[in-house]
């Protein structure tokens, strides 16, 4: 009788290497994982030296009694100030008032823009390809509009005796409008010319705003619209159900730089302001320019002071935007 022989089943495993004795550990993965961050260590560098240099400089300014007249050659060495620049801005009145203006400036001409931008969003979502295309187009020409060109446009509009818009409003009946309008100065009081303001940087800004959020709105699944339409939600209920939460990481960035860029509005204010001499109109970005290289004489670490007060500020926005963006990078 035949014995059967039973063969032991294959082995799936590949047999490990043999390691050769007294050689060491390999260095080729350690290199692999080093290598990118060889490669983009240039370009922090000039990161570092472009971005982080400069405010390194504006902290030590703002810290030192640094003037026009430490510029010269041979000029003795700064005087350390420690906190005295912060503490007198602090405690002056001045500063609070325009941190407040500043504030509710910026708040009115991001709502405004963000606003008016979303709407005009989903309404060039709404009209055809080729019009949307050209409104689109028509809109960024408003937004590549350089700011002092545009300053000087609304700031001819609202001119006293000749500008269009007074003469527009005196034209129209007194018991509507009031009396007065053809003389009326925009640009003296604070609340006037604010206004004017706020309307010349809505006006470059919203552009921006809707068509990203078009953008935003053509990545979003029609399906998700059909269904909404199918359990009875209607415009506004579908905007709050599917396309704000679609969005919400859009929205949020745009929110924060629209906030940084309106934080720094310099150009269209000095414009529309003519020069320095009404202080009821100063704003932050304002501010820094005026006492850093304005005033007599000129005191670069007050204006550097200013200038810390306002990257602190900016940098608390930021970094809620992250804390945010990562929160909803974790939920996913």
């Amino acid at each position: 009788m035949a014995q059967t022989v039973k063969t032991a089943p294959p082995d799936d495993r590949a047999p490990e290497p043999e390691t050769r004795s007294g050689s060491g550990p390999r260095r080729g993965p350690r290199l692999r994982i080093g290598a990118p961050y060889l490669l983009i260590a240039p370009t922090l560098v000039i990161l570092a030296i472009v971005l982080l240099w400069p405010i390194v400089q504006m902290v030590w300014y703002s810290v030192h009694g640094f003037t026009t007249r430490h510029l010269l050659p041979n000029a003795p060495a700064p005087e350390f100030k420690g906190l005295e620049y912060y503490g007198r801005l602090l405690s002056d009145p001045e500063f609070w008032t325009i941190l407040r203006n500043t504030v509710a400036v910026t708040v009115l001409m991001v709502g405004i823009t963000m606003g008016l931008g979303t709407l005009v969003g989903l309404l060039l979502n709404k009209l055809p390809k080729w019009f949307s295309a050209v409104v689109a187009v028509g809109m960024m020409l408003a937004w590549a509009t350089p700011a002092i060109s545009a300053s000087l446009i609304f700031r001819w509009l609202f001119m006293p005796d000749r500008g269009l818009v007074n003469v527009a409003l005196d034209a129209l009946p007194d018991w509507l409008v009031g009396s007065g309008w053809r003389e009326y100065n925009w640009f003296l009081e604070p609340v006037s010319l604010f206004s004017v303001l706020i309307l010349v940087i809505v006006w470059q800004s919203f552009p921006f705003i809707a068509v990203s959020v078009l953008a935003g709105l053509k990545s979003i699944p029609s399906e998700l619209y059909e269904a909404a339409r199918v359990d009875g939600a209607g415009p506004w209920r579908s905007f709050w159900s599917v396309t704000f939460p679609m969005l919400r990481p859009l929205f949020a960035l745009l929110l924060v730089l629209q906030i940084i860029w309106d934080l720094r509005v310099f150009t269209q204010l000095y414009i529309l302001a003519n020069g320095f001499q009404n202080k009821s109109v100063y704003l932050l970005s304002y501010y820094i320019y005026q006492q850093g290289f304005s005033a007599s004489p000129p005191n670069y670490g007050m204006g550097s002071a200013i200038a810390v007060v306002m990257t602190v500020m900016i940098l608390i926005v930021t970094a809620y935007y992250l804390r945010i963006m990562i929160r909803q990078g974790e939920t996913r």
